[in-house]
């Protein structure tokens, strides 16, 4: 496949980077000669100076012979106009980064039809509900919704004294027979482990959990973690994210929300907003105003600005004075790996929604979501099975699958669920969603694609 990619930022390059690993031809434009030398330093992929708004620029790329164009500059009139060109020259998908949500309204009076734009994405709409969910599971470090919110993986690190540690998934699956749960993955130092009955959980392991979300307090018991209420937050910055954060909790019965912000004339516009938020104009950086506005009594800390090194050190001053949930907002890939090991409880990226939806465009239509979690290197995919695809000639445990995959859950297509077991039996329009890693990727998609 060829893919055209717009704007050589951070996103632009991680997008480029993903696109290129799965060995397909990856055009990078960008008006800045010093980033696209960067990106020539460090990724196998074309690069071309110029706009993505420019019929030449792209014609330069021969759009003719792309498949998709993607458009993740900081600007949002950019990418929608670099789409509508693509559209218009005759690439098949196109996908823009907008920060507005003027289109997405359902009240909107233009669509991202009328500009020729197969998916509009708003990163921080998926940061502010990642964050939201953090909040509500209080003992997680990670929560996905799957299969339209009837399913959530939650990701947990087990503790030095967690009760069990030195258990077998299989010996943990049996003793809890009772409740709907499986363990799909565990970050150990570097290593990401899809794991069978027999694997040991050993102290310091990330385990994501595949459950309902009514039954998330119960599987959270049997990994030593007792769920709790949050019921006063403090987040730090008015940010699209930060005032759709506070927006969302408090909205929310018994939940107390205040919010810093270092801009007045921003503050005093989120005061007028948002009614049942305690807006508080002050200086990011000073701990005192923070500590006279309660940090302490607070249940969770939510720092949103759009400095991350800023986040990351108010985080650790919440965390080190007895704020029990810490979230940051972090991009950088050099500090997500790290957060957690150094005491932040987790970890939000805007860049991470963005590589979601075009990697799930890039699989094809029978790829219906994808997502990532920090730490751990497989993708989890919800897929559907077409008809006479492999998958559902035979139960699971007589299928000859690839040691790499893990398969989490069936919906069918009369809309029930079920976890998987060995004896599940997929059929043709089942929706499947699974763990598998990269380089299984392609081995996998053969078992649900039509032979």
């Amino acid at each position: 496949m060829r893919a055209i990619v717009v704007g050589a930022g951070e996103v632009g390059f991680d997008v480029s980077r993903l696109l290129a690993a799965e060995q397909h031809d990856v055009v990078l434009i960008d008006t800045s000669a010093e980033r696209l030398a960067e990106v020539q330093e460090k990724l196998d992929v074309m690069t071309v100076m110029g706009s993505g708004t420019s019929a030449d620029v792209l014609t330069r790329c021969e759009v003719q012979r792309a498949d998709m164009l993607v458009a993740v500059t900081s600007i949002d009139e950019v990418n929608i106009i670099a789409c509508m060109m693509a559209d218009r020259m005759g690439v098949k998908t196109t996908i823009a980064r907008v920060r507005s949500d003027e289109f997405s309204d359902q009240s909107a009076v233009l669509k991202p039809s009328d500009f020729g734009i197969s998916l509009i994405i708003h990163p921080e709409e998926s940061a502010a509900s990642e964050v939201t969910r953090l909040i509500r599971r209080a003992s997680a470090t990670d929560v996905l919704s799957f299969c339209g919110g009837r399913l959530q993986l939650v990701g947990m690190r087990l503790d030095v004294d967690n009760p069990v540690v030195g258990w077998s998934v299989q010996d943990i699956a049996m003793g809890h027979a009772h409740l709907t749960f499986r363990i799909m993955g565990i970050s150990r130092g570097i290593r990401t482990i899809l794991p069978r009955g027999s694997e040991i959980l050993r102290k310091n392991d990330q385990v994501f959990v595949l459950t309902r979300p009514k039954e998330y307090k119960h599987v959270a018991a049997i990994f030593g973690k007792k769920e709790s209420t949050m019921h006063h937050v403090m987040i730090l910055g008015g940010t699209a994210v930060g005032a759709k954060v506070a927006r969302q909790l408090s909205a929310e019965k018994n939940r107390r929300v205040k919010l810093i912000e270092t801009n007045r004339g921003v503050a005093q516009r989120l005061a007028e907003d948002l009614q049942d938020v305690l807006v508080i104009h002050g200086d990011a950086a000073d701990i005192d105003l923070m500590a006279a506005e309660g940090l302490m009594e607070m249940d969770a800390f939510v720092a949103v600005t759009e400095d991350e090194e800023s986040n990351l050190v108010n985080c650790l001053v919440a965390k080190h004075l007895g704020v029990r949930k810490t979230v940051a907002l972090l991009s950088k890939g050099a500090y997500i790996p790290i957060s957690q090991t150094i005491g932040l409880d987790a970890a939000v990226s805007k860049k991470l929604a963005i590589s979601r939806e075009v990697m799930r465009y890039l699989r094809g239509k029978h790829v219906l979501s994808v997502a990532t979690v920090h730490g751990i290197d497989a993708e989890i995919l919800e897929m559907e099975a077409m008809p006479r695809a492999p998958i559902t000639f035979k139960p699971l445990m007589e299928q000859r699958l690839p040691k790499d995959l893990l398969i989490g859950s069936v919906t069918r297509s009369n809309g029930n669920l079920e976890i998987a077991t060995g004896k599940t039996q997929i059929h043709p329009g089942d929706r499947v969603m699974l763990f598998v890693m990269p380089r299984s990727l392609h081995e996998v998609e053969k078992f649900f694609n039509k032979r």
